[in-house]
């Protein structure tokens, strides 16, 4: 049965209100309401985006001045200066910490291959990535399994309506900047996008849950914010800020939020989250400037080495526009194969770790042993080139950074491959994505790295520890992109290091499918504005390519996680049903002025979060829908206590005995339970006018609406509860409420078999190759 409310209460349909397809006997909506969240299966609600607007909500705004008005908005801005602010220094301090960390295991690692100790350097080498990932795994599933992953999809599916327990908490912002250090400096082929996304989230929920009793946060200022729809505001702020940081990319981090994570944006939304970021770039470049100084530790360039990498100024012609064609058509295929592969290993590790927490960290720790062994042992493969005469750095490198690795060869030569993998990815794609590096990578080093890269991610997602696919697949990417070039040779006018920056647009496109945000990035991270042209083409082939087999990767964990997400369109099968098809019961009701043991036994014996309140004689001459009110609302009045010897209504003496904190949205995790109420027997005989409370303008459809205009109407307006009316007056005031879950698919087939077949029968029609395929 739906979590958030009540449906359908089953009634015997008029001549005109039978819906297109056979009325059946309406069942309870068994569609599960629990998620993989990060790591754990955890159960999960919806987010009160509606304003709730009852007598009270429009005494208290009435209430307000321009003081108070005025307050209210200079702390949006406030906020977002603040958000902006930590998060930079959270995305700097994580680039550094992983540029020392694995800076020390590198050179280590290296001084011990100078000095032919093979062995050893094979053996710190491993132990020291198994002890980073050990960690990383022990804490996050012992701490905060919900940090586990990259938090984009968590972050996606909370900006959308759904309320996953802990993805924003205290606990889960430290595992995930903890967590992530340690198993990107692990040589896990992870990256640390997606977790500074969700870094930039939580820090915004925190900041905008309107202060904390515990901590003596309760500044009268940041009540304002203790609703879901002004924090949904600061999280879509947040996950912009934390692209920002992550490649500062400020304007790509706006129209990441845009394109990708936000169900519901506005123009005043824009203007907050492009000042957040900007404030993100500015404190950044202060940042870097310092670490340029020498001031960050031996290592240390403050991260974001990956910019200016291509600065060269880029010529190309007519000619050169069929292999990067042939880019996009690869690129989509492979990031679309990508998705199908990543989507099968997730589910078999969800199966694996059902079993329990050792077997999270045995996985974790058996692809970090993988992982070390493919990455010391692959180089051995390759043969050793010559130093150039003319190379632009020390050849051999000796340290952790450069173009030009060691490893086993002798004097005078470097190895190509160890160039790659013995460095972090950010280094790795800084020498993939080089300019004038024409000569110094084999073909077959491309190929060997490309398919080690491509195997690697897959696995490594789904461990227990906070992990991003962003820059796995630039990675992956760059490295078949060079590899095209390589192959295309003298045939074209561009240059390998840019086919590599297009081949990593391209995996991108064909994996994500993103345009606009993904564009901007890219020009971002190279610094170059002559390879707008050609990243456009390379995105929208690759896209449309991968859009024919599959959707994006972010929707499909969201798929596997099972978040009920709300697409944007309504399936075609939902037009052939109406309302009152989906809607289950049976359907609990409140009255106007309703007894306290009554309220007591309906919050005991359900789980709903929304009730119809119904007015009946002698109120009303006939029974007639009030409104809706909320399962927090009701058990704030138990709590106060501010009852009713008679059945009276409370009138103006509801504004003296309650106060807009009552009533306020909790802090994450502080939610007030109906079994730590306790009420004597004279109590529970006494009476609640609901009344003041109740939202008396809730959002209404008659039980023949089609399912796919309620779906639009739903998703747009950011509902939690939808009630359904009859069409003929004469029945009952309410026949049912529609939340999130009566719109999943697995619900709606479930209710109806025969349109399973219909729909398998469209799809083998409009794609037959795909499904022979998949």
């Amino acid at each position: 049965m739906s979590e958030d409310a009540p449906p359908f209460q089953t009634q015997d349909h008029d001549s005109l209100t039978i819906p297109l397809l056979s009325h059946q006997q309406r069942s309870i909506n068994s569609t599960s309401q629990v998620a993989i969240v990060g790591a754990n299966v955890c159960p999960i609600e919806s987010l009160d985006y509606e304003i709730a607007e009852n007598d009270f909500f429009k005494q208290d705004w009435r209430a307000r001045g321009k003081v108070q008005i005025f307050q209210y908005i200079f702390m949006k801005w406030l906020l977002c200066f603040l958000i902006g602010g930590f998060v930079s220094l959270v995305g700097f301090f994580n680039n550094l910490a992983v540029e020392n960390i694995a800076g020390v295991k590198f050179v280590i690692t290296s001084n011990m291959m100078l000095a032919q100790r093979y062995w050893m350097a094979f053996l710190v080498f491993s132990l020291s990535n198994l002890a980073l990932t050990l960690f990383a795994a022990i804490i996050t599933a012992f701490i905060s399994p919900a940090a586990a992953g990259s938090g984009i999809p968590e972050v996606k599916a909370y900006l959308n309506g759904v309320d996953a327990p802990g993805i924003l908490s205290i606990r889960t912002l430290i595992v995930k900047i903890v967590g992530s250090i340690a198993a990107v400096s692990s040589s896990l082929l992870v990256g640390k996008a997606g977790p500074m996304v969700h870094t930039g989230s939580c820090i915004a929920a925190l900041f905008g849950q309107g202060g904390s009793r515990r901590y003596g946060l309760t500044w009268k200022w940041l009540r304002f914010f203790k609703n879901d729809r002004d924090r949904r505001d600061l999280v879509t702020c947040g996950s912009a800020a934390g692209i920002a940081a992550a490649f500062r990319a400020p304007v790509g981090g706006v129209l990441f939020a845009l394109e990708e994570m936000a169900s519901w944006w506005r123009s005043s939304l824009l203007w907050r989250a492009f000042f957040t970021t900007a404030v993100v770039a500015i404190v950044l470049r202060a940042l870097i400037d310092v670490c340029l100084s020498g001031k960050c530790g031996l290592f240390g360039k403050g991260g974001l080495i990956m910019f200016d990498v291509y600065s060269a100024n880029v010529s190309y012609h007519l000619a050169d526009v069929p292999p990067v064609l042939a880019l996009g058509v690869i690129g989509g295929i492979l990031g679309s194969f990508y998705n199908f592969l990543l989507v099968k290993v997730l589910k078999v590790y969800n199966l694996i770790n059902e079993k329990g927490i050792f077997y999270k960290i045995f996985i974790a720790c058996t692809i970090s042993i993988f992982t070390s062994c493919l990455l010391f042992g692959l180089p051995w493969l390759v043969s050793c080139q010559s130093c150039p005469s003319d190379a632009s750095e020390d050849c051999p490198t000796i340290g952790r950074s450069g173009n030009y690795k060691k490893f086993q060869c002798p004097s005078g030569h470097y190895n190509d491959l160890a160039s790659l993998i013995f460095n972090t990815n950010d280094d790795a794609i800084r020498n993939l994505f080089s300019k004038n590096t024409d000569t110094e990578f084999q073909l077959s080093t491309m190929l060997i790295f490309f398919v080690t890269c491509f195997i690697l991610s897959i696995f490594s997602y789904g461990i227990v520890a906070p992990a991003g696919l962003f820059v796995p697949v630039i990675v992956t990417g760059a490295s078949y992109g060079r590899f095209i070039g390589m192959l295309i040779g003298s045939w074209g006018n561009l240059s390998h290091g840019l086919y590599a920056v297009l081949g990593a647009a391209s995996f991108l496109g064909g994996s994500m499918r993103m345009t606009v945000s993904l564009c901007v990035i890219i020009l971002e991270l190279t610094n170059n504005l002559l390879l707008l042209p050609l990243i456009m083409v390379v995105l929208l082939v690759s896209k449309t390519v991968a859009d024919a087999f599959n959707g994006n990767v972010y929707d499909l964990i969201m798929k596997v996680k099972g978040f009920p997400y709300l697409e944007t369109h309504a399936e075609p099968y939902m037009r052939q049903l109406t309302v009152a098809d989906v809607v289950s019961g049976p359907l609990q009701l409140c009255h106007g002025i309703e007894k306290v043991g009554n309220i007591v036994h309906i919050l005991k014996t359900t789980m709903h979060h929304g009730f119809p309140v119904i007015d009946e004689s002698p109120h009303s001459e006939s029974p007639v829908l009030y409104g809706l009110i909320l399962r927090a609302h009701l058990i704030a009045l138990l709590k106060k206590k501010a009852f009713l010897c008679t059945p009276v209504q409370l009138g103006a003496d509801a504004f003296r005995h309650f106060s807009s904190d009552d009533f306020a949205k909790k802090g994450l995790g502080n939610v007030d339970k109906i079994e730590d109420i306790e009420l004597t027997d004279e109590e529970m005989d006494m009476f609640l006018d609901l009344h003041p409370f109740t939202n008396a303008s809730p959002y209404t459809v008659v039980e023949t609406m089609s399912l796919a205009k309620a779906l639009i109407l739903f998703r747009e307006v950011g509902l939690r509860h939808l009630l359904v009316i009859p069409k003929i007056s004469s029945r009952a005031p309410v026949v049912g409420i529609l939340t999130r879950h009566d719109f999943m698919p697995e619900h709606i087939l479930g209710l109806h078999p025969s349109l399973v077949r219909s729909r398998w029968k469209r799809l083998r029609f409009q794609f037959p190759l795909l499904l022979k395929i998949f």
